[in-house]
């Protein structure tokens, strides 16, 4: 079984890692940290983002672009730091998440749907497209915390980790962002999807933070591969490196708020036979 070793540490809570130009971006959500990492474990603050951020993706001519979890809004990295892209307030019902970039620069983002740390009772969330102009709509409802998502390279398929409904949702992907044809990829039950990403064979890596691993799946719901974290929180996970081939892990030792101080977030490695594909 592959075994996970650690490229940066002291972390509060990392999340969204995404590979680019030789380096893996990631969140850290306590600090407020966008930051990215070389394979030499040398660290680089990006931007700071007070309302928390999440989700990273890029636009067309490489602007970054940064989910701001509690305020619910989609921002652009600009030359004098972020700002508003999107406010998204009005179709999250709960603190935005993650989301993918298309390649025509359309952001789909991800919400919890209700107000999980205030007690709220769970209810279905909207899948929220933002378009590179700002302009927001609601492209799928009735999804149970949608999480991590992934487009597949053809850019027709979007596939998204229901969090609550344990399973990853496809969709095609219509003119214009359009979004049909909803189907089951896979039924994950037990396990919990959490962050996601795409290898070359079609099949997706999914981190579970309940059961401290990762396992990867094919269309259908086969188990094809399975690599444990231990005593730790498998929270999100991204396949880079010169060859695609490193799978990029995001944990911790819990998932709760409590994180934010303790920090023992991490960014594990590991390598794995089949490489990256797709966005994000």
């Amino acid at each position: 079984m592959a075994e996970l070793t650690v490229l940066l540490a002291g972390l509060s809570f990392p999340e969204a890692p995404r590979w680019r130009e030789g380096r893996l971006f990631f969140s850290d959500f306590y600090t407020h940290e966008v930051a990215a990492v070389d394979l030499a474990g040398k660290r680089e603050l990006i931007a700071l983002v007070p309302g928390q951020p999440s989700g990273l993706g890029w636009l067309p001519n490489g602007r970054l672009l940064i989910v701001s979890m509690v305020d619910r809004k989609l921002l652009r990295l600009d030359s004098g730091g972020p700002t508003a892209l999107a406010d998204l307030s009005g179709l999250a019902g709960g603190w935005c998440n993650d989301m993918v970039v298309d390649g025509e620069g359309r952001a789909y983002v991800g919400n919890f749907g209700f107000d999980r740390y205030a007690g709220e009772k769970p209810r279905p969330a909207k899948l929220i497209r933002v378009d590179p102009d700002g302009a927001v709509s609601a492209v799928a409802d009735d999804l149970h915390f949608p999480n991590g998502m992934v487009i597949t390279p053809d850019g027709r398929t979007l596939i998204v980790g229901e969090s609550r409904g344990r399973r990853l949702t496809a969709f095609d992907i219509g003119p214009g962002g359009t979004l049909s044809g909803r189907r089951l990829f896979a039924d994950l039950a037990p396990n919990l999807p959490d962050g996601i990403c795409l290898d070359a064979e079609g099949a997706v890596w999914s981190a579970d933070p309940l059961r401290n691993e990762l396992i990867r799946v094919n269309e259908g719901g086969e188990v094809i591969g399975r690599i444990s974290a231990g005593e730790r929180c498998a929270v999100a996970c991204m396949l880079g490196g010169p060859d695609g081939r490193t799978l990029f892990v995001c944990t911790n030792t819990t998932i709760g708020p409590e994180a934010a101080q303790a920090r023992a977030g991490r960014i594990e490695v590991t390598r794995v036979d089949v490489p990256h594909a797709g966005l994000p």
